[in-house]
């Protein structure tokens, strides 16, 4: 067994390989090994490390230590950290979040100094996902044994409290990156909530069926989703101006309002999607609805000005799979568009997916569309299709793992020219129906277009982290933490990285932008 040290030293041990046993048996020689450091073969990537922090040292006589565009050099002293979300990691408690460090692949300090590190003042119980901000080094992770959305700072690697306001369990929860709102989607109680953080105000509004929620960038538009709907709704805060007394009841609520909280002079209402036949006194179109086909999540543009709407079609019980791109400010379409057909007149555009539309990415020019198409056997198989956004055109479709259909994927972009897709129950799809090799893991090369599909079967992939610069990425597979290179998809030793009870996402914290997310 090995294990590692400063410059990336590789000590064997004898026996069972229990850390501690080792820890004692070599702490005669370590003072030694420090000596022979500056020979071994991990030596450079020592020295790049070392070399990031060179500013840092040079400014922490100063009181300010920093690293990567300024960002403070949190308590841990590390610059590349991945935070895992643990569901059950003791008898005492449902939930905690931990953090490795993701430079030498360990979940202790590399001097052995510090035997794990993890989140202070979390309390949350079964956290599930992880929504990654490191540009404003935040997170927010969502707890689904207790419905909690906690913040946790980056920089401080702690808690900083939870959102308030919230309708017991979300199927689907939201942070704005500046952390002013919040929106979630409870489908239990039929209901979508909307806070106002800087004021204090929660706004629940009634809407059966709503379980999931898409918020652009700037957190100035929030889109709800219900299930098997071929409808989109999008909330709205009223101004002092708008906010005028309504008696309750939909002839004196706004024409194009699903419902406004509170009744009496609102301050947020709900709106169905329509085209522009009239306008409200309160400024918002309603006329005909704007009809889609299963729609289940929007990815937006880099400026948060288009919505790109992922028709779902047969993956959940439609008719076939789109994307529909819709300008969100606001949301205006030409009169004339008619069922099933939009657009049939105006600017609104429809690029057909055949091979299945559940989730996205958008990069640049380019969306990555994926989904499970449907087999003349009744069952489904994985599908990634490419889109040109400058002519909206399909450019790529390649097989990639089998998913279940309409189910969230997660989906990142990493180094080396590599898009990583982790899928849940891919033992339920025509791979495995016809004894072929299958996973939950694809490596997709975006330079290339040719598709690695990652075996053997690990169990459902619920969260993908994008190491950046280091070539690797971490995935939380089956409940535990795994580790592959972009080069080549490769495993690499994960040993040092596996947490007690079961690993369900995983963000790196300290990822360049906030497109280092697979959530949101």
């Amino acid at each position: 067994m090995q294990y590692p040290v400063p410059g990336g030293v590789a000590l064997a041990s004898r026996g069972s390989g229990n850390r501690h046993e080792f820890v004692h048996a070599t702490a005669a020689v370590f003072s030694a090994l420090s000596v022979e450091v500056r020979i071994l073969k991990k030596r450079s990537l020592w020295l790049s490390a070392a070399g990031a922090l060179v500013v840092a040292v040079a400014l922490a006589g100063c009181g300010q230590t920093t690293y990567f565009a300024g960002r403070l050099l949190p308590p841990s002293r590390l610059v590349n950290r991945v935070l895992i979300a643990v569901q059950n990691p003791s008898a005492f408690t449902r939930g905690e979040l931990v953090f490795v460090d993701a430079f030498y692949d360990i979940r202790y300090s590399y001097d052995f100094k510090v035997p794990g590190y993890n989140i202070s003042g979390y309390s949350g119980s079964l956290p599930a996902t992880i929504q990654n901000m490191p540009e404003e080094q935040l997170g927010a992770v969502y707890g689904a044994g207790d419905g909690s959305l906690a913040l946790i700072n980056y920089a401080k690697e702690s808690s900083s409290g939870t959102v308030s306001g919230l309708n017991g369990l979300s199927s689907s929860a939201f942070v704005t990156r500046n952390e002013g709102f919040a929106f979630a989607a409870n489908q239990t109680a039929h209901v979508f909530t909307a806070i106002d953080r800087v004021n204090s105000r929660s706004s629940a509004m009634s809407l059966p069926g709503v379980y999931r929620v898409s918020v652009n960038p700037g957190g100035t538009v929030a889109l709800a989703f219900v299930q098997n709907s071929d409808y989109i709704y999008y909330a709205r805060q009223l101004t002092a101006s708008q906010t005028i007394a309504y008696s309750g009841g939909a002839s004196t609520w706004p024409r194009a309002a699903v419902d406004c909280e509170p009744q009496n002079g609102p301050l947020w209402c709900l709106f169905q999607a329509q085209s522009p036949d009239n306008v409200d006194a309160t400024g918002n179109y309603y006329g005909t609805p704007l009809v889609f086909d299963r729609p289940v999540k929007a990815i937006f543009s880099a400026d948060g000005g288009t919505a790109y709407v992922l028709n779902c079609g047969q993956e959940c019980g439609g008719s076939a799979s789109s994307v529909s791109v819709l300008p969100v400010a606001p949301l205006i379409f030409s009169a004339g568009q008619q069922s099933g057909k939009l657009p049939a007149t105006g600017a609104g555009t429809t690029i057909p997916i055949p091979g299945g539309a559940s989730n996205a990415l958008v990069a640049d020019s380019t969306m990555y569309v994926v989904g499970q198409q449907l087999q003349p056997d009744g069952l489904f198989t994985g599908n990634l299709t490419v889109v040109n956004l400058a002519n909206n055109t399909v450019t790529t479709a390649a097989g990639i793992s089998d998913g279940a259909p309409g189910a969230m994927s997660r989906m990142i972009l990493a180094d080396d020219n590599t898009l990583w897709v982790g899928m849940t129950k891919c033992n339920n799809g025509e791979r495995y129906a016809k004894g072929l090799p299958y996973g939950c893991l694809t490596m997709f090369n975006t330079s290339s277009n040719s598709v690695t599909m990652l075996e053997p079967y690990l169990g459902d992939l619920t969260g993908i982290a994008d190491v950046e610069g280091l070539h690797k990425v971490y995935v939380a597979q089956g409940g535990q933490v795994y580790i592959y290179s972009t080069k080549d998809g490769a495993s690499i030793n994960n040993q040092y990285v596996t947490v007690t009870g079961t690993a369900y996402d995983v963000a790196y914290m300290d990822g360049h932008t906030d497109a280092n997310n697979t959530v949101y």
